[in-house]
């Protein structure tokens, strides 16, 4: 696939009108049972018929059978991790063999439990191990070049590591 020759339409349409470049992400709760306390799901505006099963971890009382919301955001991290790479070796005329990204994330439940304010709420360390192994001979200096600019395009990885401003606004009606 020519990643390039896919962008360029993107590209030219971004230089001749930079203000319209910038674009909003939505995802919004999708309707669920709310009896379940244990249980929701979300949807992307840009697919609407997608949804995202989401459940309680059972280290807080939830029955393990859908992933937790941090789960959500571990994967977010691994598939645009994969994604970005597999567009870079494509842009770059790299053929891989084989990709395996791994995310973990640390957590203390009590938090979320509200056991005591000692006890932080959300992940504490997120790691990220990408393994990658290429078809041929790739030298050392593109080699590099490809896994530098798969770690520096990758929206997600970006996002965590430049902690970007958050609201949150709850009301009640």
């Amino acid at each position: 696939m020519d990643i390039k020759e896919l962008q360029r339409p993107l590209r030219e349409r971004y230089t001749a009108d930079p203000e319209n470049a910038p674009i909003t992400l939505t995802v919004r709760s999708a309707s669920t049972d709310l009896a379940d306390p244990l249980h929701c799901a979300v949807t992307p505006d840009s697919v609407p018929a997608l949804r995202w099963s989401s459940g309680a971890h059972e280290a807080v009382g939830g029955i393990g059978d859908a992933p937790c919301s941090a789960d959500l955001l571990l994967a977010s991290l691994a598939a645009c991790q994969e994604v970005t790479l597999r567009m870079v070796a494509a842009n770059q005329g790299i053929e891989l063999e084989d990709v395996e990204v791994v995310v973990e994330g640390d957590w203390d439940p009590r938090g979320t439990l509200a056991m005591g304010r000692e006890f932080p709420v959300g992940l504490t360390a997120i790691r990220c191990r990408t393994m990658v192994r290429v078809a041929g001979d790739v030298d050392e200096e593109r080699a590099a070049r490809f896994l530098r600019s798969a770690e520096r395009y990758c929206v997600v990885l970006s996002t965590l590591q430049g902690q970007p401003s958050v609201e949150s606004e709850f009301s009640l009606e």
